[in-house]
C-alpha cells in the first residue's frame, strides 16, 4: 500500500489535461512506440473530432524511484463544466489531484469549482503551470493567481510544457513525494467503491471500482450492496492500456470486476462492493448524488423502438451516470424518455452518442419542468403537470405553482453587471451578494426552475467569459402565472414544440419560435403559415412562401388572359396541394428553439 499513488488531473476545458496524461505513459513507458498517439486516453470518436474529454479515464502506470517500485493510478478527468459530475466520481476514488493552469490564460471557472470538489474531499493539491513555451505564457502574472487561490509557496507551483515534455519527470516525482499513500485496513471485510462502468456487449457489465479495505481475489463470491445482488468474480484485473487480469487486487488499488452482469439495473455508480463470506457491516458514504440542469423528451423517430431506446439509455447510463431519464408519453410522438441533463453540451452529446453507438434515431423536445395545477373545484388537490400536453383548461384552473430555485453564481468581481442583468431578465429576485475576495463574488438569486433549464448557463458562460460557476437547491414551489404556447403548422398543432411560458414572455418567445421556425423548415410547394398561439388567440404568425414554377415562361406575347388563365390554374394546384400536404419537421428545428437568444 505504502507504494501505491492515486491521483486524477483537473483543469479548466482545453489547459492541457489530456497531452499531460499522454506525456505521463510515456515517461513510465506505459505505452509502446506502435501504439502512441496524441490524446491517447480520448477513445470515443466525439471526443477526438471535438477535441474535448467526456469521460473519465482510469489507467494504470509503474515508475521506479530510489530504488523502489510504484504503482501509479491516473484518472483523467473532463474539463467542460457540463461533464463535472464525472470530475466528481473521479475525485472520490483519489488521495491528490494535478491542478492544471495555462500560463497563457490563468485560473478560469472551471479550475476554481474542480479546485474546490478536491478540497471538500481533501485531496494533496499539486499546482502546475502548463504550457510555458508558448510566447504570450506569463508564468510569474499567473503564479501569483495560484498563491492566492491556494495559499501555497512559489516553490510548490511546478513548470512544465506537456506537449515538448519539459518538467513531466519533476511531476512524476511530485505525484510518488506530496500524495500520500492510501489508507485502509487490509485485513477487514472488503469494501470497494465503484465509481465508473462501462457495457461491453460481450461480457456484460464491467464496474471499475477502487479497493478501500480488504482485498477482492479472482472467482470470489461478492455482493453489491445498495441492490443486495450477488455475483461470482469470473474476472478481475487493472486498466494498464488495456485490461490486465490478475489474481487478487488489494487495499488501496483501482481494478475492474467482469461478473457476467447483463442488466444495467444492477450496477449503480457509488454502490459498494462486499464479499458474501466476510460481509462490511455498511456502505462507503459520501458519494453526491447527480443534480440535472436541463430537463427534454426523448422520443424514437418509430414508436416501435420504443423497448430498444430504453435498454440504449440504460447503457449509455452506465457509461455517463449523470444522465435521469423515465417513460412519458405525448399525443405526438408516442412513447418516449423525459431526461435530465447536465446542460446543453452534455443533451447534444447524449443525442449524439444515441444515434451512432445504438443506431437510434430520436427526437429531442423543448425543455421543461413539473409544475402543480389547482383547479376550482379541488382546491386543496393538486394536479402534476409534466408536459405541456397536460396543461388544464385555464377556464376552470384557479392558480399555478412553478419550482424556484435559490442559485449561487461565484464569478469575478469584473461580470457582476452582465450577471444581475441576465438573473434579472429571467425573472430571479437578488437575495444577497458576498464579496470572497477582493474579485470574487458570490451572487444568490431565487429563481424560477423553468428559466434556467432554457439557455441560462451556455448564456451565464458567454457573458462571463466562462469565469462563473453557478450551482443551485430547490426552495419549493411558488405561485405563477403560466400559459401555454402552441405552434402550429398550417392550423395543425405541433405537441413536441408547444411550451408552458410565463404570461409575461410568452408574446416575445412565440414571435422568435416562428421566425426560427421560418429559417429551419426547408420550403415546398405550397405555402406553410407558422403561427403562435395562446388557446384560440394567435400571437404570432410567419408565412414561408412556396417554391413556384415560372408557368408562364412559355406565353410570350398574346393577351394577358392567357397568363392568367396558367396562374389561377397553378394557385388552384397549390391550394389543393396545401390540403394534402404535410410538413416535415427538421431535428434542428428542436433544438433550435432552446438556443432562441443567440
Amino acid at each position: 500500500m505504502n507504494n501505491i499513488r492515486n491521483f486524477c488531473i483537473i483543469a479548466h476545458i482545453d489547459h492541457g489535461k489530456s497531452t499531460l496524461a499522454d506525456r505521463l505513459l510515456d515517461i513510465t513507458s506505459a505505452v509502446s512506440e506502435r501504439e502512441k498517439q496524441d490524446q491517447l486516453l480520448d477513445d470515443m470518436d466525439l471526443e477526438r473530432e471535438r477535441g474535448i474529454t467526456i469521460k473519465s479515464h482510469a489507467v494504470q502506470m509503474y515508475h521506479e524511484k530510489n530504488g523502489e517500485k510504484y504503482t501509479i493510478n491516473l484518472i483523467d478527468t473532463p474539463g467542460h463544466v457540463d461533464f463535472s459530475y464525472e470530475v466528481s466520481r473521479s475525485i472520490a476514488a483519489c488521495e491528490g489531484a494535478l491542478l492544471i493552469v495555462d500560463a497563457a490564460q490563468g485560473i478560469q471557472a472551471q479550475t476554481i469549482s474542480n479546485l474546490y470538489l478536491a478540497l471538500e474531499h481533501d485531496l494533496e493539491i499539486i499546482p502546475i503551470l502548463n504550457k510555458i513555451d508558448l510566447p504570450s505564457a506569463n508564468p510569474e502574472e499567473i503564479g501569483d493567481q495560484i498563491i492566492d487561490l491556494l495559499g501555497c509557496d512559489r516553490e510548490e507551483i511546478l513548470h512544465c510544457s506537456a506537449k515538448t515534455g519539459h518538467g513531466v519527470q519533476e511531476i512524476l516525482n511530485a505525484i510518488i513525494e506530496r500524495i500520500p499513500a492510501p489508507e485502509g485496513n487490509p485485513n477487514g471485510p472488503l469494501q470497494a467503491l465503484i465509481f465508473d462502468s462501462h457495457f461491453n456487449p460481450f461480457r456484460g457489465i464491467e464496474a471499475i471500482y477502487k479497493v478501500v479495505n480488504g482485498s477482492i481475489k479472482k472467482s470470489q463470491r461478492v455482493k453489491f450492496m445498495s441492490t443486495g445482488k450477488q455475483y461470482d468474480a469470473d474476472e478481475i484485473g487493472v486498466n494498464l492500456i488495456k485490461q490486465n487480469p490478475t489474481k487478487e487486487i488489494k487495499t488501496g488499488d483501482v481494478g475492474y470486476i467482469i461478473s457476467g452482469i447483463k442488466d444495467a439495473k444492477e450496477v449503480k455508480v457509488g454502490d459498494t462492493i462486499t464479499a458474501v463470506e466476510n460481509p462490511a457491516s455498511s456502505p462507503i458514504e459520501g458519494f453526491e448524488e447527480v443534480k440535472p440542469m436541463v430537463f427534454a423528451g426523448i422520443y424514437p423517430v418509430d414508436t416501435e423502438e420504443f423497448e430498444e431506446l430504453r435498454a440504449s439509455l440504460e447503457k449509455l447510463q452506465l457509461n455517463d451516470a449523470s444522465l435521469t431519464f423515465e417513460a412519458e408519453t405525448s399525443v405526438a410522438l408516442g412513447f418516449g424518455f423525459r431526461c435530465g441533463f447536465l446542460g446543453m453540451l452534455h443533451m447534444e452529446i447524449i443525442q449524439e452518442r444515441l444515434e451512432r453507438e445504438f443506431n437510434m434515431t430520436v427526437i429531442t423536445t423543448v425543455p421543461n419542468v413539473s409544475y402543480k395545477a389547482y383547479m376550482k373545484s379541488e382546491p386543496e388537490k393538486a394536479i402534476w403537470v409534466q408536459n405541456p400536453t397536460d396543461f388544464p383548461d385555464p377556464t376552470k384552473m384557479d392558480y399555478m405553482e412553478e419550482p424556484f430555485i435559490k442559485a449561487q453564481i461565484i464569478t469575478s468581481a469584473d461580470f457582476v453587471g452582465p450577471v444581475m442583468n441576465l438573473c434579472i431578465g429571467k425573472r430571479g429576485q437578488l437575495t444577497n451578494q458576498t464579496y470572497l475576495t477582493s474579485n470574487r463574488v458570490e451572487l444568490s438569486f431565487d429563481m424560477p426552475l423553468a428559466e434556467i433549464v432554457f439557455d441560462f448557463y451556455d448564456r451565464l458562460k458567454t457573458i462571463s467569459k466562462g469565469y462563473a460557476s453557478f450551482d443551485y437547491h430547490p426552495i419549493g414551489y411558488r405561485e405563477s402565472i403560466l400559459v401555454k404556447v402552441d405552434v402550429m403548422l398550417n392550423g395543425d398543432p405541433v405537441d413536441a414544440l408547444s411550451a408552458l411560458i410565463h404570461k409575461d414572455n410568452a408574446y416575445d418567445i412565440g414571435k422568435k419560435m416562428c421566425v426560427k421556425l421560418k429559417e429551419l423548415i426547408p420550403r415546398q410547394q405550397f405555402m406553410i403559415a407558422i403561427q403562435a398561439g395562446i388557446g384560440n388567440k394567435i400571437i404570432a404568425r410567419e408565412t414561408l412562401s412556396p417554391l413556384r414554377k415560372d408557368v408562364t415562361a412559355k406565353c410570350y406575347g398574346g393577351d394577358i388572359s392567357r397568363k392568367r388563365k396558367l396562374l389561377e390554374k397553378q394557385k388552384a394546384g397549390k391550394k389543393r396541394m396545401r390540403q394534402l400536404g404535410n410538413v416535415e419537421i427538421p431535428q434542428s428545428a428542436f433544438l433550435a428553439v432552446l438556443k432562441l437568444n443567440d
